[in-house]
């Protein structure tokens, strides 16, 4: 009579050392790939300072809830926010059955800001604006990344250097190199311009319904007004109603230029490649051991 014996496997001393070193690769990848997942919540690829408030302000005058003013102006600001996906300036006038209807508005982001940010932050602006002034027929909203107006009084094309936020920051004595980054600025081309010295970098930009000209002279003018109110500051904001000048000395976001931003995110994002790839290759590596090992128990 024969009797079923439990089936067991004998292993060499080679096979055990074999079999031990597979189980060392196996979990040492297993590790890899966890924490290599574990690392991917941890990237940011967008900035968030671009949405920080900066003034925001209304007209006293109020529309009639429901009136056509009241939808000629849901129309504008839904024109801001679409426009916003693939230009970083643009301005509407959007006209009704009477003068009392026609409504005017214009956005604008800064000019490193990337397109799918500045349309995040003109959205943002637009939800702002409208918790900010309810019922008002005109309202404008300055964030750190974008700006928006709109009014049913024609602004559109017309200089405006009425001071709208002054911010100066401690002295720090650096006059002398303030002074001259700003001086680049102010003799720089361009709606948008960005200029440095070793830590301290600055920033100016108008709004794209001004001319050259005009861009030149409102730019002049904040930058007049910064080395006059901010006089030995190591930081300073100077926003008037259709330009802005800022400098700093620690080196903020906002004062970086556009392909240094882009960099870093690039950066991000080729990193994030490169783990998802490792991940890849270690996941094939024990998809195929493990197979190896079924088809070496089936032969035996």
């Amino acid at each position: 009579m024969h009797y079923n014996q439990p089936l067991t496997r004998t292993y060499s001393t080679q096979q055990s050392i074999e079999l031990m070193a597979k189980t060392q690769t196996n979990l040492f990848f297993i590790i890899f790939i966890f924490l290599s997942l574990s690392y991917f919540p941890s990237f940011s690829l967008s900035s968030s300072s671009a949405d920080f408030f900066l003034y925001g302000g209304c007209t006293q005058q109020r529309y009639t809830p429901n009136s056509p003013y009241e939808l000629n102006l849901n129309s504008l600001l839904t024109s801001l926010v679409n426009s916003a996906t693939y230009s970083s300036y643009n301005n509407f006038t959007v006209l009704g059955s009477s003068a009392n209807d026609v409504v005017y508005g214009l956005y604008q982001c800064r000019g490193d800001l990337a397109m799918p940010d500045c349309a995040a932050c003109i959205s943002r602006a637009v939800t702002r604006a409208g918790d900010l002034c309810p019922a008002a027929c005109g309202g404008a909203v300055q964030l750190d990344g974008c700006y928006i107006k709109y009014d049913n009084a024609t602004f559109l094309g017309v200089e405006d250097k009425t001071v709208v936020l002054r911010k100066c920051g401690p002295g720090s004595g650096m006059t002398g190199e303030r002074d001259a980054v700003l001086t680049g600025l102010a003799n720089s081309g361009g709606y948008f311009r960005v200029g440095g010295s070793g830590e301290l970098k600055g920033v100016a930009q108008c709004t794209g319904d001004l001319s050259f000209a005009e861009c030149q002279d409102c730019v002049g003018e904040a930058i007049r007004r910064l080395k006059s109110d901010c006089y030995a500051a190591d930081y300073g904001d100077m926003f008037l109603a259709k330009c802005y000048a800022r400098y700093s000395t620690n080196g903020a976001h906002v004062y970086s230029k556009a392909h240094a931003g882009k960099s870093d995110n690039d950066g991000e994002k080729t990193f994030a490649i490169i783990i998802g790839l490792l991940a890849g290759v270690a996941i094939l590596i024990i998809f195929l051991a493990f197979l190896r090992r079924i088809c070496e128990g089936q032969g035996k």
